[in-house]
C-alpha cells in the first residue's frame, strides 16, 4: 500500500474503531431504556368447560398506555368476550405487581391486538416512536446489525435478554421484510439499529428447514419454527403508520369488503402467454353472493391487474400479491368507491365498485350454551355458506361449536361444526328461532329425547338425543 494512502486511512480505521467500541459501551444502557418499551401481557381465555391462561410479548405504541400483540397472541375466531383478565407485567419486576388491561380489538389490516394498560403503569412505559432515529428509519444494509428484546419465562419475572444478528437479505412480503441470520427478537417485540433507533417488528412463523436422519431411514426434511424468537422482522417505515390505527370497537369495524374469494397469483405461463410478463395479477377464483364485486361485475375467472389505475407490483415469491390487494382493500372504508382494473379473456375492463360494510364475522357470531343438552349453538354466519357453498336463500339453522364429550348431544353423535337444520322436526330457520326451540326442551325436565337434523360434508343424518 502506498505511504500516503496508508496514512490516510489509518485515522479513519481508528475513528471506526471508536466509533464501534462507543457504540457497544453504550448497548447496555440502550437495552434498559428500550426495555421500557415491552411488557408481557397475560390472559384467559373462557370456555364452556375451563378458563385456559396465555401469556405474549407487547409492545408500546403511544403514551395514552396502548399495547400492541402480535396476530398470533389471540386466536382471530375467538368471541372478545371469551378474552377476560387481561394483566400486564413489566420485564423484570415481580409478577404480583402486575397492572389491568382492557382489549380493545383487532386491526384487520395489521391484524395486530390492541390492548390498554390502566394508568397507574403507564408512567413506567416508553413509546417504541420515542426511540426513532435516522439510522432506525433508514433502509437497512446487508450486512448491517440489528438486535432487539427476549423475554424470559413468567416464573423468572419476564427478564428481559439481548439478541442480535445481521442482515441476509431485505424482501417484500408485502411490506419491507428483513431477514436476518440469527433471532433478533422475540415475535412482536420491536428491533432497533446499533443507534438505538426504532428499526422494526419481529414477526413469527418463519420457520428453517432441516433434513433429520434416523439410525434406520433415510433423511427426512422438517421444519423447525422458533416460537420464542425471531429473525425477521418488518422495518419501522411500513409498520409506524399502523400503530395508530387502534380499533373503535373489540369487533374491530368497520372493515372494507369486496367479496372476491380465494385469490390467486397469476400464473408465469399464464402471463407470458398474455404477454404480461411484467405485470403482477390475481385471479379471482369467485366472487361472493351480494358482495360489491358481483354488483360491479366482476367475474370468475377474472384477472384484477390495478387498483384505481395503479398496477398491482411484482413481488417475489409471486403470492405475495395476494397479501397485497387483501391488505389495500383492508385499508379503505365502507362507502369508499373503488375501481378495478381486470383482464376478461384478451379484454381489459374498468369495473367501479362501492365497498360496504364486512358481513358478520365468526368471532362476532352469537352463541347460547344448553348445559343440560351437553353443546353450544353458534349463529349460521356468512363465512358458514361459503365454506357450505350454500346460497344466501338457503342460509339457516344454527352450527354447533362446541359439543360436550359424553354429553346427551356428544353420545347421539353432534360433532362441532355440525350444521343443525332441524330441531324436532321443525325448521329453524333463523338462530332465535334455534335457540328458542332448544332453551324449551333444556327447561322442560320431563322431556326424555328430541330430534335434530344435521348436515356435515353435504351427508344429512337424523340425530335422536337422549336426555334421560
Amino acid at each position: 500500500m502506498m505511504p500516503r494512502l496508508r496514512l490516510f486511512l489509518l485515522p479513519l480505521t481508528l475513528a471506526f474503531g471508536a466509533v464501534c467500541a462507543a457504540a457497544a459501551a453504550d448497548l447496555p444502557a440502550l437495552f434498559a431504556e428500550r426495555a421500557k418499551s415491552v411488557v408481557a401481557v397475560e390472559f384467559f381465555t373462557e370456555s364452556e368447560l375451563d378458563r385456559r391462561p396465555s401469556i405474549t410479548a407487547a409492545f408500546v405504541a403511544d403514551a395514552s398506555g396502548t399495547l400492541v400483540l402480535p396476530r398470533a397472541a389471540i386466536n382471530t375466531f375467538l368471541p372478545p368476550s371469551k378474552l377476560k383478565d387481561f394483566r400486564v407485567y413489566l420485564p423484570g419486576r415481580p409478577v404480583s405487581e402486575y397492572a389491568q388491561g382492557e382489549y380493545l380489538g383487532q386491526d384487520p389490516v395489521s391484524g395486530w391486538h390492541f390492548v390498554r394498560v390502566e394508568e397507574k403503569l403507564r408512567a413506567s412505559l416508553v413509546p417504541v416512536t420515542a426511540f426513532a432515529s435516522a439510522a432506525g428509519a433508514a433502509e437497512p444494509a446487508i450486512g448491517e446489525e440489528f438486535w432487539g428484546i427476549g423475554l424470559r419465562g413468567k416464573d423468572e419475572d419476564f427478564r428481559p435478554y439481548f439478541m442480535a444478528g445481521r442482515v441476509s437479505h431485505l424482501q417484500e412480503m408485502p411490506e419491507r421484510t428483513v431477514v436476518a441470520q440469527t433471532e433478533v427478537a422475540a415475535p412482536g417485540l420491536p428491533v432497533f439499529a446499533r443507534d438505538g433507533g426504532f428499526a422494526g417488528v419481529a414477526v413469527g412463523g418463519f420457520g428453517q428447514s432441516f433434513i433429520q436422519y434416523v439410525r434406520n431411514e433415510r433423511g427426512q426434511p422438517v421444519m423447525l419454527v422458533n416460537s420464542e424468537e425471531s429473525s425477521v422482522f418488518q422495518i419501522a417505515a411500513d409498520v409506524t403508520p399502523w400503530l395508530t390505527r387502534i380499533p373503535a370497537n373489540p369487533s374491530g369495524r368497520p372493515i372494507a369488503w369486496l367479496g372476491v374469494y380465494g385469490l390467486q397469483p397469476m400464473d408465469p405461463e399464464v402471463a407470458t402467454f398474455l404477454k404480461l410478463d411484467q405485470q403482477s395479477g390475481c385471479v379471482v377464483s369467485e366472487v361472493l353472493e351480494g358482495s360489491p364485486a358481483e354488483a360491479a361485475g366482476v367475474k370468475n375467472r377474472d384477472i384484477i391487474l390495478a387498483i384505481d389505475g395503479q398496477p398491482l407490483p411484482r413481488f417475489k415469491p409471486d403470492r405475495v400479491v395476494v397479501g397485497f390487494v387483501d391488505r389495500d382493500i383492508s385499508q379503505r372504508k365502507p362507502g369508499e368507491a373503488v375501481t378495478l382494473t381486470v383482464l376478461r379473456g384478451t379484454e381489459r375492463l374498468e369495473l367501479k365498485s362501492t365497498l360496504v360494510e364486512q358481513p358478520k364475522l365468526l368471532r362476532e357470531a352469537e352463541r347460547t350454551y344448553f348445559e343440560r343438552i351437553g353443546f353450544t349453538a353458534r349463529e349460521f354466519v356468512y363465512g358458514d355458506g361459503i365454506m357450505r357453498r350454500v346460497k344466501l336463500a338457503g342460509r339457516k339453522g344454527v352450527i354447533a361449536n362446541f359439543v360436550k364429550n359424553n354429553s346427551p348431544a356428544g353420545t347421539a353423535g353432534l360433532q362441532p361444526d355440525d350444521w343443525i337444520q332441524e330441531v324436532d322436526g321443525s325448521e329453524v330457520k333463523t338462530y332465535a328461532e334455534a335457540v328458542a326451540k332448544l332453551a324449551a326442551i333444556e327447561a322442560d325436565t320431563a322431556r326424555t329425547e328430541f330430534v335434530l337434523l344435521t348436515s356435515r360434508g353435504g351427508e344429512t343424518a337424523v340425530l335422536r338425543v337422549k336426555l334421560k
